[in-house]
């Protein structure tokens, strides 16, 4: 005989009130429509980014106004680092055409005699003999006046210096002759002239042309046959208000004694400090300690440094501005949700949670931050590439301004929403509705 045992429970076997009680969800009796159970719905950031557009679109001049400011301190930024990178990588090039191993020597000042000061006459000849040394050059202040002519008044061209120089001069300091020609072993006896850039502007002279009769300037009682106009230099500048004369004409002439004031000195760029320690020593070997020595590429590169150092200034009005940037979104913020009261009401009456009221408002403030500094950024990179192009420098836009500009306004969005997304949160349905 089979023993009869009760069947065991099966889950079937459940009431469905027992099922649902057991699953956690609400599930309606018999013959009744099952209802889920309700709750705030999650935003993507798809519909937060739609909700932040909203008061920028209905509050276009507004928004357009509160950007402004984020937009001028944001192109500040760009403006002010972008341009002294397009110096200075003009610099660079501008040393590479002209070359870092240059150096010039001359003797110290004497400031308790009227004897001026030079340099041993056979100083270039035992320069030339360093092994690294690729050219020696020299000028020499005959400490001659000049005149345009026999009737104009001296003191219209002071500030001008006679100087003797040597034929490789040009070579050496990496000159240019814009018009006419230098002087050469033909023409270098003889009482002829070449003008630096701002001497020839001074006496009047734009270019000499091939088939007129050349001009001629006075020097010392003398007349001089101008055959050529050098372009500025910018390694020895000293040569743009020169007047240079032949080495052996201006002993023939203006009574020079050859020794030479101030030696120019190619050397090779690996031994260009080694080239400077020894140079003193080697120009004057009795006295070394007056002859200075100095390097024309650096104090060109300070030049340019000491210009930029107005960017200092120029990032803190960016500041400035970006400050009060953020004071105008965090300021256009507050009034939105003092406005759009009703608006958080009927939200919050609708099921939205206080996080999402927050994320509407903090994700509005962001994007009105971010579109000002996107304009921002476009507008110092078309300004900087302006610049540049105008002064002929090669345009040089830093990446981490760039991305400093945009995390700095997406910062500043952050900053200038968090009180009035907080405020906006708290508002309850009643509170909201009521005061409209």
């Amino acid at each position: 005989m089979t023993d009869l045992k009760p069947p065991a429970e099966s889950p079937a076997a459940e009431s469905p009130a027992e099922s649902g009680a057991r699953r956690g969800t609400a599930t309606a009796a018999p013959g009744r429509r099952r209802v889920a159970p309700t709750g705030p719905v999650r935003l993507t950031p798809l519909d937060l980014l739609g909700l932040g557009l909203l008061g920028i679109r209905t509050r276009k001049l507004r928004a357009a106004l509160s950007a402004l400011g984020i937009s001028i301190g944001i192109a500040t930024v760009i403006i002010v680092t972008a341009i002294p990178a397009s110096s200075q990588k003009a610099l660079m090039q501008q040393l590479s055409a002209l070359g870092t191993n240059l150096l010039r020597a001359q003797p110290v000042s004497n400031q308790g005699s009227d004897k001026p000061v030079s340099l041993p006459a056979e100083s270039v000849d035992m320069v030339e003999r360093v092994g690294p040394v690729i050219r020696a050059s020299a000028v020499a202040n005959t400490h001659a006046t000049v005149h345009r002519s026999d009737r104009a008044d001296p003191a219209d061209y002071t500030g001008l210096s006679v100087l003797a120089a040597r034929r490789n001069l040009l070579r050496t300091v990496g000159g240019t002759v814009v018009s006419g020609r230098f002087l050469t072993e033909d023409n270098d006896r003889f009482p002829t002239v070449v003008l630096g850039a701002v001497a020839a502007e001074r006496l009047g002279f734009g270019a000499l042309h091939a088939g007129e009769p050349a001009p001629q300037i006075r020097i010392a009682d003398r007349w001089f046959t101008v055959i050529g106009i050098l372009g500025p230099v910018p390694l020895a500048d000293d040569l743009d208000r020169a007047v240079l004369v032949g080495w052996d004409a201006a002993v023939n002439e203006l009574d020079f004694d050859g020794r030479p004031t101030v030696v120019y000195t190619r050397a090779e760029e690996s031994a260009v400090e080694s080239v400077r320690a020894v140079l003193p020593a080697t120009i004057d070997p009795q006295t070394p300690g007056l002859v200075q020595v100095s390097r024309p590429s650096d104090a060109l590169a300070a030049k340019r440094a000491t210009e930029s150092t107005f960017s200092a200034l120029f990032v803190g009005l960016a500041g400035i501005a970006l400050l009060v940037g953020g004071i105008g979104v965090a300021n256009t913020m507050v009034i939105s949700v003092l406005e759009r009261r009703r608006e958080i009401g009927l939200r919050r009456a609708l099921g939205a949670s206080r996080g999402q009221v927050r994320g509407q408002f903090l994700t509005e403030s962001v994007v009105l931050s971010g579109l000002g500094g996107a304009a921002g950024v476009l507008l110092g990179c078309a300004a900087a590439i302006g610049y540049a192009s105008v002064r002929d420098w090669p345009p040089v836009i830093p990446a981490t301004a760039v991305g400093a500009g945009l995390g700095g306004a997406v910062l500043i969005g952050v900053v200038a929403g968090v009180y009035p997304a907080v405020r906006a949160s708290r508002l309850t349905p009643t509170e909201a509705l009521a005061s409209t």
